[in-house]
């Protein structure tokens, strides 16, 4: 199972990559998640952890496993037969703005068997990621 969905951000890349690492403040614009709880301290980082719950599903711990600062962001979660891979890049716009794609996908031998039940929730979610971080970063103060 692999999904994708994109959105343009009139703000600056900057700006997109601080909201998109504060993990633990994405309930505050995105509803498709309920809480947010890094597992560890410091600079959100490759081997950095968060539990993360979602409605609909039951919390997952995610591990950073690839960033690069103001490009993309990686993060994996396991479960017996599936793994879980979201993906967040940046891509700046020609005279402004950032381009954002999110994707997640699913790998696993029990992978199929879930996409049945979750792919459609999982779109909708995505979605609703993509649109509050869009409201979000257009809306953040002038520094």
């Amino acid at each position: 199972m692999q999904f994708e969905t994109s959105t343009d951000i009139d703000a600056a890349l900057g700006d997109v990559w601080l909201v998109l690492t504060d993990v633990e403040r994405w309930p505050q614009w995105t509803t498709s998640m309920t809480s947010v709880e890094r597992l560890d301290e410091g600079p959100f980082a490759v081997g950095s952890t968060a539990r993360v719950s979602q409605p609909k599903f039951p919390a997952a711990e995610w591990e950073v496993v690839d960033l690069e600062p103001e490009i993309s962001l990686s993060w994996t979660a396991r479960t017996p037969g599936i793994t879980t891979t979201a993906e967040h890049r940046l891509t700046p716009r020609p005279g402004g703005g950032v381009g954002v794609t999110l994707s997640i996908r699913q790998t696993g031998p029990l992978s199929p068997f879930v996409a049945l039940f979750t792919s459609r929730i999982t779109r909708r979610y995505m979605q609703m990621e993509a649109d509050g971080l869009k409201r979000r970063c257009e809306n953040v103060p002038e520094r």
